[in-house]
């Protein structure tokens, strides 16, 4: 079978611009697998501040309201 060279130059061009899409969802992945730990501890860190700074604070809810009442 004789594929004409027009269809084998349009074949050839996908495969490139296939190659293409796939080294630039790897730097992608790589940058997203390198930032968002980082975000993530850092979210918890501020988190666990604020929680500290309201537990701790005279003007915190939990002290202006008081403690819930168990039934």
């Amino acid at each position: 079978m004789v594929v004409d060279d027009t269809i084998a130059q349009a074949l050839n061009r996908i495969a490139d611009g296939q190659e293409e899409m796939n080294n630039t969802l790897s730097r992608i992945a790589n940058h997203y697998d390198g930032v968002v730990p980082v975000m993530t501890r850092n979210a918890k860190r501020v988190e666990k501040a604020h929680e500290e700074v309201e537990e701790g604070s005279p003007f915190s809810l939990q002290n202006i309201f008081g403690t819930p009442r168990e039934n």
